[in-house]
Order: C-alpha cells, then sequence, then structure tokens
C-alpha cells in the first residue's frame, strides 16, 4: 500500500515536469511577447528544478510525509497549465490571428504572480521535506507557504507533523509540542491536525521514541486530539491501541501518567477501543502500578494460582503483540520484569510521592472508564487483585486518587448487578476482596462527611443488593441511616439502594424489608416523599416494596403508608405509567391487612 501511494506521488510529479517541458517549447514557438514569454519559461524552468529536488527526496525517503507534498503539487500544475495556455497564444504569425486571440500585459501581470506564489510553495516545501537540508525539517518559525496564505494553520500543521514524522529527534520533540500548542487553541485546529495525517507520525514517535520527553509530547498531543469519539476511533484504526499499552508497560512513571490518562480518556469515549484495550491485557498493567508499594494480604490461594497462569497468559500475548509492532521481545515481554521495564521498575524508588501519587491516580481513572459498561474489563479488574488494591487505596487515601478507585468499583458493582455470572464469581460471602470493599463501602457511608464519596458508595451497595444474606443487617442499618440525610440526593440513593433490597428480585425482599422497618426507615421515608417530585418517586418505589413483601407491619400502619399510597396513586400512576401494577399491588396488600380481610392464599386482583 505504501508503494502504491509513493508511486502516485511520483507520477504527480513526473506531470508538474511534464508541463514544465510543454512550456519550454511553447516559449521557443512564440513570435509575439516574445520577452514576457521567456520570463514565463524562466519562472517555470525554477519550479522544475525544484520539482526534481522533491523527487530525488520522494525515492530517497523511506517514510515521507505526503499530504503538503500533493496539495502544492496539484496547485502547481494548475499554475503551469495557465502559463502553457497563455504562451501557446503567442505562437501565431499572422496579425489578424492576434487581434482575434486578445492577449494584453494584464495576462501576463497574473501568469507572474502565480507563478512567483508556486516558486515560493516549492521553496517551502522543499525547506519541509527536506531532511538533509540542516534546519531540522520545519520546526519553529517556519515560513508560511502563499498555499495557505488564507489559512496559516495549515501551513504550520504541515510543517510540524513533517518534522514530527522525518526530523532527528530534537525537531521532532519540538514540533509535538507546537501541535500540542495549537490543538489547545480550538476544536478546528484539532480536526486540521487529525485531517492532514497528525496521528500516525506521533504514533510512531511514542513508539519508537527511547526519550520520555519524546513520549511524553507525542502522548499530550494524542490526549489533546482525543476528546471526540471520532479522533480516538482514529487512533484506533491506526493501530495506536497496542503502542499506547507497550509504551505504558516500560516507560518511566512520568511518561506512564501522561499514558494512563490518554487510556482513560480513548475509553471513556469509544466502547470499540475499550474492547481493543481489553484485548491487549491493559488492565494488568495498570493495577500493577496501582498497586505498587501496596502489600496485599488476601489468604486466598487460589486466587494467587489464578493470577500466576494470567500472568503467563498475558506474557504470551504481549510477546505476540511486540512481534506484529517490531519491537524488542525480549525486554517488553514481562511488565514486571528485565530490560527497561525492570529498570523503570527500580527507578519507582526513587521517584518523589507526588509523581507516585499522580500516576496512580491517573491509573485508577484508567481503571474506572474501562469499567464502565464494559464486562470484559471489568473482570479483568477482578481476576487481578484489583479489588482488594482499591479497597486499600480507599482507605489509605485521600482526593482524586481515594474518588477515582471508588468510583470504579461502583462500575464494577453497576456491571455484577445485572452480570449473574461476575456476581457470583466475584463478591463472594466468603471472598477476602469483596469483604475489604463492602467495608470501605459501609465506612465511607457511616463515617464520610462527603456526599462526593457517599453517593458512589451507596450506589454500589445497592448494585450488590442481591449478594447479601440476610444476617448482614449492618448493610441495611447503614443505608437506612443515610434517609435522614440533610443532602436530599444522598437520602434519595439511599432510597435507591434499599429498594434494590426490598424488590421482587431480590430472594431475600421479604427479610431485607423488615430490617429496613426494623431500623426505623419508614419515618424518613415519609418526610423524603415530600422533599420533590424526584424523591417522592423513589420513596414511592421503597414504599410499594414494604408494603407488599412486610405489609402486615404495625409501624406502615402507624405511618398510614396506604392513605399516603391512595393519595399520590392516581398523580404518580398517571406520571409514571410503568408503576401502575406495583402501586395497586402495594394498596391492594395494606388494605387487606389493615382491614384484617387477607385470608390464607388470597390472590392479589388488581
Amino acid at each position: 500500500m505504501m508503494e502504491t501511494r509513493e508511486k502516485l506521488i511520483e507520477e504527480q510529479l513526473s506531470g508538474a515536469i511534464q508541463l514544465v517541458e510543454r512550456v519550454r517549447a511553447a516559449e521557443r514557438d512564440a513570435h509575439s511577447y516574445r520577452f514576457e514569454c521567456s520570463e514565463v519559461w524562466k519562472q517555470a524552468g525554477r519550479i522544475g528544478a525544484m520539482v526534481r529536488s522533491v523527487i530525488r527526496i520522494v525515492t530517497s525517503t523511506p517514510f515521507l510525509y505526503e499530504r503538503p507534498i500533493r496539495r502544492v503539487v496539484v496547485e502547481v500544475c494548475r499554475t503551469l497549465e495557465r502559463a502553457l495556455a497563455l504562451v501557446r497564444k503567442c505562437k501565431h504569425r499572422s496579425v489578424l490571428r492576434r487581434v482575434v486571440t486578445i492577449i494584453n500585459a494584464a495576462d501576463f501581470r497574473k501568469v507572474f504572480s502565480l507563478l512567483e506564489a508556486s516558486v515560493g510553495d516549492m521553496k517551502w516545501l522543499l525547506s519541509v521535506v527536506d531532511a538533509d537540508g540542516g534546519n531540522g525539517v520545519g520546526g519553529i518559525g517556519v515560513a508560511i507557504a502563499p498555499i495557505a496564505s488564507n489559512d496559516p494553520i495549515l501551513s504550520w500543521v504541515w510543517s510540524y507533523i513533517a518534522s514530527v514524522q522525518m526530523g532527528q529527534l530534537p525537531y521532532r520533540i519540538e514540533a509535538a509540542n507546537c501541535l500540542v500548542s495549537i490543538a489547545q487553541d480550538n476544536d478546528r485546529n484539532k480536526r486540521i491536525i487529525a485531517q492532514e495525517g497528525g496521528v500516525p507520525p506521533l504514533l510512531k514517535l511514542m513508539k519508537e521514541s527511547a526519550s520520555p520527553d519524546a513520549q511524553i509530547a507525542a502522548t499530550t498531543a494524542l490526549l489533546h486530539l482525543a476528546d471526540v469519539q471520532e479522533r480516538v476511533r482514529l487512533i484506533a484504526d491506526e493501530l495506536g491501541v497496542p503502542i499506547i499499552v507497550h509504551v505504558l508497560r516500560n516507560s518511566p512513571m512520568r511518561v506512564q501518567t501522561v499514558v494512563a490518562n490518554l487510556v482513560a480518556r480513548m475509553a471513556e469515549l469509544d466502547p470499540f477501543s475499550q474492547e481493543e484495550f481489553a484485548r491487549e491485557h491493559v488492565v494488568r498493567p495498570l493495577v500493577t502500578l496501582l498497586s505498587f508499594e501496596i502489600v496485599m494480604n488476601e489468604n486466598d490461594p487460589k486466587m494467587s494460582i489464578h493470577s500466576l497462569v494470567q500472568i503467563n497468559k498475558e506474557v504470551g500475548e504481549s510477546s505476540r503483540v511486540n512481534a506484529k509492532l517490531h519491537l524488542n521481545s525480549s525486554s517488553s515481554m514481562n511488565e514486571e520484569g528485565s530490560g527497561r521495564g525492570g529498570r523503570h521498575n527500580k527507578d519507582r524508588e526513587n521517584e518523589k510521592p507526588e509523581v507516585k501519587i499522580k500516576l496512580k491516580t491517573s491509573c485508577a481513572e484508567a481503571l474506572r472508564m474501562l469499567a464502565r459498561g464494559n464486562v470484559s474489563n471489568s473482570k479483568r479488574i477482578t481476576e487481578t487483585k484489583g479489588l482488594l488494591c482499591l479497597a486499600k487505596l480507599i482507605e489509605k487515601e485521600k482526593g482524586d486518587l481515594q474518588f477515582n478507585c471508588l468510583m470504579t468499583i461502583m462500575e464494577i458493582t453497576a456491571i455484577a448487578e445485572y452480570n449473574a455470572e461476575l456476581r457470583r464469581a466475584v463478591f463472594k460471602i466468603n471472598s477476602p476482596a469483596a469483604k475489604a470493599v463492602v467495608s470501605q463501602l459501609v465506612r465511607l457511608i457511616e463515617e464520610v462527611d462527603s456526599t462526593l464519596l457517599q453517593i458512589p458508595a451507596i450506589r454500589a451497595l445497592g448494585s450488590l443488593a442481591r449478594t447479601f444474606s440476610a444476617r448482614e443487617t449492618h448493610i441495611i442499618c447503614a443505608l437506612v441511616a443515610q434517609l435522614s440525610h440533610w443532602d436530599h440526593d444522598v437520602a434519595m440513593e439511599a432510597a435507591i439502594a434499599l429498594g434494590k433490597f426490598a424488590c421482587q428480585e431480590n430472594y431475600l425482599n421479604a427479610e431485607h424489608s423488615e430490617s429496613i422497618i426494623k431500623f426505623g426507615g419508614v419515618t424518613p421515608l415519609m418526610k423524603l416523599m415530600r422533599v420533590n417530585e424526584q424523591t417522592r418517586l423513589h420513596g414511592l418505589i421503597l414504599l410499594c416494596h414494604l408494603a407488599i413483601h412486610s405489609g402486615n407491619s404495625e409501624s406502615l400502619e402507624q405511618a398510614r403508608v396506604l392513605t399516603i399510597l391512595e393519595g399520590v396513586q392516581h398523580t404518580m400512576m398517571a406520571q409514571h405509567p410503568d408503576l401502575r401494577e406495583l402501586v395497586l399491588q402495594a394498596t391492594f396488600l395494606l388494605r387487606m391487612y389493615h382491614n384484617g380481610a387477607l385470608g390464607e392464599g388470597q390472590p392479589y386482583v388488581p
């Protein structure tokens, strides 16, 4: 495919040379405006000499940035065609033919102007693509090409991309940083960089450079481009995911931090990239970096053996990826082992604490975005010791790192709520990791006065409602206490979570409903229903579940729950038709219980 593109470029350049020769032949045959035609040929000859220089560069450069060459050559050919047409009009000897074919000095002035612009374009093009010209290929302060005079950004983008792809290392780093600078200005600049082929050279710089500064510059540029799904998909389509994972495994910590941010951004915006990262086993290096300096005291030999098997499996996958990327497999097969990765692991000991925290925060955010709505990535996190690591960090850390770890757990539990296989395999009653997670979730709810942390902790416990036995009433007690929380959003989330304990899908709904009532959940729930429309909705749902599964409770009768349900049922059913059956069943059962007329086995008739 590369050879085909180069051949097409050579054909374009050869077409320009042919036009130059035709201008020369037409100048020889001209009989009028001899001086002007001679000047046209001089300019065309200069263009031809520069086109031949470009041809030599094209044939000798293995990785050529094509976009500006194509655009400039097309414009140059148009100018040469116009010059050729004008010079040919000067061929006729007959005075009559010369009068009929109207030519004046203004026509030559226009052509001279176009030829001068083409000469300027060719000079600029040579300065951009000539890697041996001593100017570093483009770079800071490069002149604006006449072809891009109406849009200088295009000229700068061409120059910087060419430098990133073909320049010496210092100029490549400088050009990548320049792309970062103009990408920060507006979305249009990002779109131009992507459209003009900026992604492959940046990935190439990431992959091939041993310089941390170069990798950071390239990754930062990609991070600025990857702010919409279209450009994220472009990075993935250019086989960027294997390169990103490789750099994450085998780079210094300051590089890994930026790469982890890129993983998070791509996973957040594009489900396809989420799956690509899962196939490239990005979870394990992220968990490894996150658990650095954390002692894992998990007394579960089965998980330890499984973890070892998984490592061996992923090492094999990693070596195959590196072979495809023409990478040195001996230095990158084991992310925990030898070579560059090993040296970087040793270097971590000497890193500043703030650098380590920043890296862990970025890795936690990447895991959060990878787990969001994705079963395979959630499974991979739980198959490592990721859950235990997240729980320990929630316990020990504060700020963004603690928050990102908590949000990762919330995303995993949201998947487990609807994926029975994941829920049963990971959140077992006797699992040390599951116990540690639940313990930290309850602690955050009871001890931390931060709605930012309490809300995701409550949601996570609600997602795990079907994993708790009837004896684990301390969890329900903690959630019931939040029904009286000063923040109505926290109280509403507690009602939603308790609704998952008491709903029909939970086979322990009767036992959990009794516990909710026992711990005094009815009174704050009644108050919550008077706050606003949202809290009324979720409070009504929980009240209905309590009425259906513990309708004979005196607490429900004393709180006049039946009166409340009868008062709101018509309005709520009109606004939320899907609640009709639930409200009617709850109202029916409460009437029967309160009237003492609910006989043995009497059916519900809506």
